[in-house]
């Protein structure tokens, strides 16, 4: 989908018209924008997707495509190299490295090391003093694909408000607004969709058929990995890394967490 002024979001009308100004001193010409350098353009989807790592889970029995996404953009603007080498950035690989200058991909400067330009990027387009993100909900939905007809079986938000807010307050509410996620899903015979990856540290079970939640449960940290399942002893075990990711602020833990149903249960 094409951007547009109208997109942009707050949660008060001086943040909503921060972000429009921004978006009007922005570049924006749709999906293949050019980046630039005399101004900040506008890119959309950002760098982490669409879909982001952790990929796809198919269905190959009902041939059906499960993907987990994000609908966020960046606000980027190149940043000539004699600039960022005067302010000291250096890449990780540099022996003298210091993370706290230049920031990368939380809002401050990327050296791009041995090319023409640094980069500057505000991923996910946050508000300074908010915190929030400058487009409207949802940030992130999962969709169902049918391989045999191309068809889009259904498409919804993914991830509740509960751990989101204003100044990095969290909401604690329990509303789909389809949040930042990484991480993919797995898919198991019985027709489920498990996957951690949203920012609320949820652990869910999709329906396949319907998209309808159907189990769900709150992990000891961020669920951004894609969960494994396997067979032990006759019943099925799922498996997921609850070990938090930095980008996505969410607990940082040191969990695998393995589920199965009661023995003998149908």
């Amino acid at each position: 989908p094409v951007l547009t002024e109208a997109d942009m979001w707050g949660a008060t009308p001086i943040d909503q018209l921060w972000c429009r100004i921004q978006f009007r001193q922005a570049a924006y010409d749709g999906v293949y924008t050019p980046p630039t350098v005399d101004q900040p353009w506008i890119q959309f989807p950002g760098y982490n997707g669409g879909s982001d790592w952790g990929g796809i889970a198919v269905d190959p029995v009902k041939n059906i495509l499960i993907a987990n996404y994000n609908n966020m953009p960046n606000y980027n603007q190149l940043v000539p190299r004699e600039e960022v080498d005067a302010m000291g950035v250096l890449p990780i690989t540099d022996p003298n490295y210091d993370p706290d200058v230049g920031g990368g991909s939380h809002g401050s400067i990327s050296p791009q090391a041995q090319a023409p330009y640094g980069i500057r990027v505000n991923a996910g387009w946050r508000v300074p003093f908010t915190g929030l993100l400058c487009k409207e909900p949802p940030y992130g939905g999962i969709a169902a694909i049918d391989l045999n007809t191309r068809e889009v079986l259904w498409d919804k938000p993914f991830g509740s408000a509960r751990k989101n807010g204003p100044f990095g307050i969290p909401s604690m509410l329990p509303v789909d607004i389809g949040t930042p996620n990484n991480g993919g899903g797995v898919v198991t015979a019985s027709g489920l969709f498990f996957i951690g990856a949203a920012t609320d540290d949820i652990f869910r079970a999709v329906d396949i058929a319907t998209g309808e939640e159907v189990w769900q449960v709150e992990l000891p940290a961020g669920g951004q990995a894609t969960p494994m399942t396997y067979e032990a002893e006759g019943r099925q075990i799922v498996v997921i890394n609850a070990g938090g990711h930095d980008f996505m602020e969410t607990p940082i833990g040191d969990y695998f967490i393995a589920y199965a149903l009661p023995a003998g249960a149908e």
